[in-house]
């Protein structure tokens, strides 16, 4: 289940809006929703982070391409950033092209900024769940390039303290958008909080101090987890500034449905189809479980729909490690065709019946006689 909105339809554009439209209406959609706007409005930050997630997807052409064909399973996986985990001024920085000095990219806030979080995807089995799985994950993601160690200047070269800021890597603002939100201390737009800014720029990475890097990692998935939980890997993430940590990688965990279990919180639920006559004499039956095969008995009079338990053959709870149990609905299926010999059977059992042996036959033929008995007297 996708709860997710349409990425289109978070920017309120068209499916062939153009790059500068999308950039437009991220800007317009950012501004409208930014936290600091709306201090009594706790939907606006989730708006706010939903307009960036939409925007990292729409404006990546390889990305969007997949988006347009195969929805957001398509770029689940593409090691996209998990703006739920990162704050406003971080999610400002990552797009201070877009925004320039309006909201400054976010301060510093008293040191480095740690990296980016990311977020990826993997699809697990029912049987993964029940024992603990490792899943190999690859992803892309930004990390210090090597020439420069992060630096972004030419290697022989060093960074100069920004004369902008001093230093500082801050300014204040006090025109333009600072009249919407009062006074403004901004990252400072020419050394982007760094507080030095490079004069020689490294040929490698062009002065960013960043290269993508293929990673493979192998994520631990917990028995018991749930659909749509996530496992966090620490410092997978992006690379943050000079000195800083980095980011996590948020691991978001899809279980595949079973061909005959369907799980309902720990409990497994099978629905097993049996005949009219091992419903009526009672049978041992086959019941697919996780481990194989394991053979259950069905009394005598089973009735369509009745519920037998399997103790402790269901899912771990993910805390305590308790497994459900599973649970068989039998199914009784009534055959379309008869032969010859299985007719007369049955009709020979028929003479023998008492409609009013159970119970809940009698009170029903009861109302039955009940109710032909009030419509004759109306005529």
């Amino acid at each position: 289940m996708d709860s997710k909105r349409d990425y289109y339809e978070v920017l309120e554009i068209e499916i062939s809006a153009s790059s500068e439209q999308i950039k437009k209406a991220y800007r317009k959609c950012a501004l409208k929703h930014h936290p600091d706007r709306n201090r009594d409005n706790p939907d606006a930050e989730v708006r706010f982070k939903e307009a960036a997630e939409a925007y990292e997807v729409l404006s990546d052409a390889d990305k969007r391409s997949r988006y347009d064909q195969f929805g957001h399973q398509g770029v689940a996986s593409s090691g996209m950033h998990d703006f739920s985990h990162m704050g406003a001024d971080d999610i400002f920085s990552m797009f201070n092209d877009i925004f320039g000095s309006a909201f400054g990219g976010g301060g510093r806030r008293g040191g480095r900024r740690r990296g980016a979080d990311l977020q990826a995807q993997v699809v697990i089995t029912l049987k993964d769940v029940a024992r603990g799985v490792k899943k190999r994950l690859e992803f892309t993601r930004e990390d210090e390039c090597e020439p420069c160690s992060g630096t972004g200047a030419e290697p022989g070269t060093d960074r100069q303290s920004c004369l902008t800021c001093g230093g500082y890597g801050q300014v204040e603002q006090t025109g333009g958008l600072a009249g919407l939100f009062g006074r403004m201390v901004t990252t400072c737009p020419d050394c982007r909080g760094q507080g030095s800014v490079v004069m020689t720029p490294c040929r490698a990475c062009r002065g960013s101090g960043r290269s993508p890097s293929d990673r493979v990692v192998l994520v631990d998935i917990p028995s018991g987890i749930h659909d749509g939980q996530a496992v966090r890997i620490r410092g997978e993430g992006e690379a943050g500034e000079a000195g800083a940590s980095r980011g996590d990688l948020h691991c978001y965990v899809r279980v595949a449905k079973h061909e005959l279990l369907e799980r309902h919180e720990n409990d497994l639920v099978c629905r097993m189809p049996i005949s009219f006559t091992q419903a009526a004499l009672g049978a041992r039956v086959e019941v697919p479980t996780l481990n194989g095969k394991a053979e259950l008995t069905i009394p005598k009079g089973a009735q369509h729909g009745q519920v037998f338990k399997m103790n402790g053959l269901g899912l771990p709870d993910l805390r305590s490690g308790r497994a459900g149990d599973e649970l068989v609905q039998v199914l009784v299926e009534i055959p379309k065709k008869l032969s010859k010999k299985q007719e007369d059977i049955l009709r020979e059992f028929a003479e023998t019946e008492d409609h009013s042996v159970l119970p809940e036959s009698k009170g029903f033929f009861e109302k039955l006689v009940k109710y032909f008995g009030a419509e004759e007297s109306k005529k």
